[in-house]
């Protein structure tokens, strides 16, 4: 159909754009997904085609390569643009910061720019709930100040959020959304895409979800002293599938002109889970065990941080709705398929 508005998805082979693309065809819009598949895998493109159905299109690019990347924007009629391009373990960011800083910000920088030299309009940013710290107040709102970050990948979230910001001041053409994530989890429910962590997992699930198949030997807690009420750090841990319809929703928003030319939300459930909570509930859901011990605090980790979602869910139209029992069956069924489990 003629009509139809396409969107580009950059890094649209990872976690959350590959869910993200499956939700935007789902709601009808056309999808071109961009990936250099550095850190993500050809498979979850072609999930993507089996959930929807539709042979989505897919460009290997490095958005980082600018003539590379400016020729996707001469083949493809996208009017908005959804960015995951971006590299995201935090202890790596930490190790090489120049690897993140040259990426994530080269990358966004060229979107942008590339947007505005084609005559493009909606720029969707995956932000990060890491913008706020350890915040003073519980739950943030996203008029909670934004603390220094503590990680190179947290200082890219910061000031890709400030580049979009300024850049739709500056550019009258120019739409934007950043989306301040929490903790995203799971998979979707077909167990055909879902995270796929290369070497060790950097998150929680996907070591519980690998310690239980056997692939970990022990999932480790880091500290139990914590002044919260178990004594585990507390996250807000939202459904991937949620989180990839929040998406629709902001893009929605973008192309019929609601709201301010430059708007933040936070996309999370607005519910504190422990970390004790979290493995607690993933055995008695699937059945299994999960061998676990507790290991001394990780430098870092804030105490406790989780979302105020009213403003999302009120201007967004979009509220979390999948339950923690059915986000974890959904990250075991998927551990079980890439495993061949089933």
């Amino acid at each position: 159909m003629e009509n139809k508005h396409c969107v580009l998805v950059s890094g649209g082979a990872g976690y959350i754009g590959s869910h993200t693309a499956v939700e935007l065809v789902e709601a009808g819009f056309d999808v071109v997904i961009a990936d250099n598949l550095s850190n993500s895998d050809i498979s979850a493109v072609e999930g993507v085609r089996r959930i929807t159905g539709v042979d989505v299109q897919f460009v290997d690019v490095d958005c980082c390569d600018r003539a590379a990347f400016d020729r996707l924007f001469d083949d493809y009629g996208f009017d908005s643009a959804i960015h995951f391009a971006a590299y995201k373990a935090v202890g790596e960011s930490v190790s090489d910061p120049m690897k993140y800083y040259r990426n994530n910000l080269g990358s966004f920088m060229n979107l942008v720019d590339l947007m505005r030299a084609h005559g493009r309009r909606n720029i969707l940013f995956s932000s990060s709930a890491t913008v706020y710290g350890e915040a003073d107040t519980l739950p943030v709102t996203e008029l909670s100040p934004r603390k220094p970050a503590t990680s190179p990948y947290g200082n890219t979230k910061q000031m890709c959020e400030d580049i979009l910001r300024d850049s739709v001041k500056a550019y009258d053409s120019l739409r934007g959304i950043a989306l301040r994530y929490f903790n995203p989890i799971g998979a979707h429910p077909s167990a055909l895409i879902g995270e796929l962590p290369r070497g060790v997992p950097q998150n929680l699930v996907p070591y519980i979800t690998q310690t239980a198949a056997g692939i970990r030997e022990c999932l480790s807690i880091f500290g139990n002293d914590y002044p919260t009420p178990d004594g585990s750090c507390l996250r807000d841990y939202i459904d991937i599938v949620d989180l990839a319809k929040a998406h629709v929703a902001a893009l929605r928003r973008m192309i019929g002109g609601g709201g301010e030319r430059y708007e933040v939300f936070n996309i999370g459930t607005g519910r504190p889970v422990s970390v004790f909570e979290l493995v607690e509930t993933f055995e008695r859901v699937n059945g299994v065990s999960v061998n676990r011990k507790v290991a001394p605090r990780r430098a870092g980790d804030v105490v406790a941080v989780w979302a105020d979602t009213s403003l999302a869910n009120r201007e967004l139209g979009w509220r979390a709705e999948r339950s923690l029992d059915d986000t974890l069956r959904s990250a075991w069924a998927w551990e079980k398929h890439v495993r061949g489990m089933e």
